[in-house]
């Protein structure tokens, strides 16, 4: 089965918006798309639609928090942490205020609409920030999780990356999003595979093709990428000695940069990279894009055979 992770978020909000009075929604003139017009529908004076000025809307959100609201900001990835950068440092971050910045169209899934709204830099971006948190769930079920923990448990700063697309539902109802931690999706002994948002289908299916390749393969989801689940990833490569990541990302500054950060300073092992090879992408459909740039079960399949012949 296949579900939105945008439209949970903007059915997620507008269940919790009954309940909880101190949320408010903003949006940058792109409420139809994020699904946040859910909420603007279900409490106009909560909604506020701030028109294209990116940078305007996060710094209402953040006087909205200073003034004691539960504000979640949304547009698409590109612009959250292209055009109101500098807002989202000063403003959010730096007095470290507890704004959701909650955006879709992350990474090349966004597919047609091309490499202008493509944003596979947006982790690096905000991961840069300190008191930023960066997290990208995996599926809708995840989601809502992610969103009502949001709401009833976490105050400060966070940036949650989701995807345009429709996608596998991964997890069953009752998945319990935590910050901070990452999801063994399977155990193994021979080498170990981290991804983090929609990346996990094809994480868990390339640990499949291993197994029927007699390769024993530890599949690790990491929706929390900062804080990352740094005792989970030790752990893991203790045991495998060998490290795949893959992520819809650059791979410099995301994923793949915040584990080999930590195992160089920790425990260092040979490791691979997958995700955009620092490059554009182009326009066509997601799973075209995802051929096209060794996103496949099938590449990561053959990136983690490599590196077990380098023992």
């Amino acid at each position: 089965m296949k579900t939105a992770m945008r439209n949970t978020y903007g059915e997620t909000l507008a269940r919790l918006g009954a309940v909880n009075k101190n949320i408010v929604v903003l949006d940058a003139d792109l409420a139809k798309s994020t699904q946040t017009a859910k909420f603007g529908k279900a409490f106009p004076d909560r909604f506020f639609d701030m028109g294209i000025a990116e940078a305007d809307m996060i710094c209402t959100a953040a006087g909205l928090a200073a003034s004691g609201m539960n504000p979640f900001a949304s547009t698409f990835a590109m612009f959250a942490s292209g055009r109101a950068w500098e807002q989202v440092r000063n403003s959010v971050a730096y007095p470290n205020l507890p704004v959701k910045i909650v955006v879709t169209h992350a990474g090349i899934s966004v597919g047609e609409d091309g490499p202008t709204h493509q944003a596979c830099e947006d982790i690096a971006i905000m991961r840069a920030i300190p008191n930023m948190r960066v997290v990208a769930p995996a599926d809708s079920i995840e989601t809502e999780s992610l969103i009502t923990y949001l709401t009833d448990e976490y105050a400060g700063p966070i940036y949650v990356r989701l995807s345009r697309m429709n996608t596998e539902v991964m997890f069953k109802p009752g998945h319990k999003f935590e910050i901070g931690k990452g999801v063994i999706m399977k155990e193994g002994t021979d080498v170990t595979i981290i991804s983090t948002g929609i990346i996990l289908r094809q994480a868990v299916g390339a640990g499949e093709l291993l197994k029927k390749a007699g390769i024993s393969a530890e599949v690790i989801h990491m929706p929390s990428i900062k804080p990352i689940d740094g005792d989970m990833i030790i752990k893991s490569a203790q045991k495998t000695k060998k490290v795949v990541t893959i992520e819809e990302h650059n791979i410099i500054g995301g994923l793949g940069s915040a584990v080999a950060e930590l195992l160089c300073e920790n425990f260092p092992v040979k490791m691979k990279r997958l995700g955009m090879m620092d490059t554009f992408a182009e326009s066509g459909t997601p799973d075209t894009l995802f051929e096209k740039y060794n996103l496949t079960d099938r590449a990561l399949a053959k990136a983690a055979e490599e590196i077990l012949k380098n023992r």
